[in-house]
């Protein structure tokens, strides 16, 4: 056992009930790096919130829930206010629905945009502090992590979004820890949001895959509050016969456990109990925060292309031929390879490099239907050759190499993407792509009076000076 306090929690008889345990009983004495980090990704996922809000998904979210009935919590972009579990519903579709949210890899999941929403509309409902949001944060990103560690890789890897799998589970933490739960309603809870944890890979590049990070968030909301009513749920739902390990891994859950070798991002596919906080995985991994607004397994190689290109002072004209070898696991996910619209541009490795190439960036202004059939962006498909390799991400790094039409050939190879542990981002970093993502959304002044609010996030008395900053109004779409 470990004798750091955050770390330890007594064995009990099931992972749900120790999980259980640790998020009721574990001090609020995170280090200064953890508490640091939790705040930087509320800013990311409000920044990308923002514009996020007048995605169509989002937009017809609202419309549908909207008229289920009002309520006291904000929606982003929205005068009108929707109880707790429906506002977190329409923020986490929003802030997904541009796929500029972060990547957490022990769940291999976006957690931060089922965990932002979730805590801030519960923390809104019951009046809390910044202090207490950032808090529940941390633990609940630590259960989303341990629990997707004991899964992963092949429940990821097996076609399961684990956004909205394991992101509703570590909502359900998060929330539980906000309502002060006992062991026992933590248990539960957690319990509960595996009945409600659900999301296919198969609805990528549609309406419906950023819709599973904000079903994740209400889930989260409605398992504590559940919970903290007396509803009582199995306490085998994570290991026993018919539990999450062997229902959303297969039937050779175990064969595949026993012969499981140097596991990446701690997926060790058991679940760690006697040091369930050690290490903290918010700081022994960190995120990958995304500098561009599509699928992060495509950024490899779209910095690479543009390593080369700024290196070599290329243009799209200079290249004859693009080859990029990467994880078939990777190319998995990046299943268009003739995007037709902006939601399958997201997932087209073919387009986010040929965007990178012609104008030296991938920007938000890429992602809209009309960009995406840009003769000029097409043509460049036709010299992109893939190829899968059957290896995992850690064993093989995305390899480019670039021809150019006088015969020299240019390559690199990217292990970890710009924004991620290996390169993280400044402090002013997050704060210019939050202006970017602002810009044309929020005036000046209300730009200034949220950053205001986002950057005291830590001191906040109540988490309602800054939801009061994100309730404005969409213009009328188009």
């Amino acid at each position: 056992m470990t004798d750091n306090p955050i770390a330890a929690t007594p064995i009990k008889a099931t992972p749900i009930e120790a999980y259980g345990a640790w998020v009721a009983d574990t001090p609020n004495d995170w280090p200064e790096d953890a508490l640091h980090s939790a705040h930087r990704e509320f800013i990311d996922t409000i920044a990308v919130t923002i514009p996020g809000a007048d995605e169509p998904a989002a937009r017809l979210v609202f419309k549908t829930v909207v008229a289920w009935g009002p309520g006291d919590c904000t929606v982003v972009g929205h005068t009108e206010g929707l109880s707790a579990p429906f506002a977190a519903l329409v923020n986490g579709t929003a802030g997904h629905a541009l796929d500029f949210d972060d990547n957490f890899d022990p769940p291999k999941a976006h957690a931060s945009t089922v965990l932002v929403p979730s805590i801030l509309a519960l923390a809104e409902q019951e009046d809390l502090s910044g202090e207490v949001c950032i808090d529940a944060y941390i633990v609940g990103l630590q259960i989303m992590g341990r629990i997707g560690q004991g899964v992963n890789p092949h429940h990821r890897n097996r076609g399961w979004h684990a956004t909205g799998t394991m992101g509703a589970i570590g909502a359900a933490a998060a929330c539980a820890r906000l309502l002060k739960l006992d062991a026992e309603q933590a248990a539960f809870c957690l319990s509960i949001s595996t009945s409600m944890a659900a999301g296919f890979m198969s609805q990528f590049g549609t309406m419906t895959k950023p819709m599973h990070a904000g079903l994740a968030a209400k889930a989260g909301i409605m398992a504590a509050s559940f919970a903290a009513n007396g509803v009582t749920a199995g306490l085998e739902t994570l290991d026993g016969r018919t539990g999450l390990n062997r229902l959303m891994v297969g039937p050779d859950y175990d064969e595949l456990r026993d012969g499981h070798t140097n596991p990446e991002h701690g997926q060790t596919m058991t679940y760690e109990l006697e040091s369930i906080g050690d290490p903290l995985l918010i700081t022994e991994h960190g995120f990958r925060v995304k500098r561009f607004p599509m699928c992060g397994v495509a950024h490899r190689g779209i910095d690479g292309v543009l390593d080369l290109r700024d290196e070599h002072g290329l243009t799209a004209d200079d290249i004859t031929r693009i080859e990029i070898a990467a994880p078939q696991v990777h190319l998995n996910n990046l299943m268009h390879n003739d995007p037709q619209n902006a939601l399958e541009a997201k997932f087209s490795m073919q387009y986010g490099v040929s965007v990178a190439l012609l104008s030296g960036d991938v920007n938000l202004t890429d992602f809209t239907d009309e960009a995406v059939m840009r003769p000029e962006v097409r043509e460049i498909y036709k010299r992109i050759e893939l190829e899968g390799v059957d290896k995992s991400e850690g064993q093989f790094p995305t390899q480019i190499r670039l021809t150019h039409r006088d015969g020299r050939v240019f390559q690199t190879a990217v292990g970890l993407p710009k924004g991620s542990k290996a390169a993280p981002f400044t402090d002013a970093q997050y704060w210019l792509k939050y202006e970017a993502c602002v810009q044309g959304f929020l005036t000046a002044q209300q730009a200034q009076s949220l950053r205001q609010q986002l950057e005291g996030l830590r001191t906040l008395k109540s988490i309602r000076s800054l939801t009061a900053q994100l309730a404005w109004t969409l213009p009328k779409a188009a």
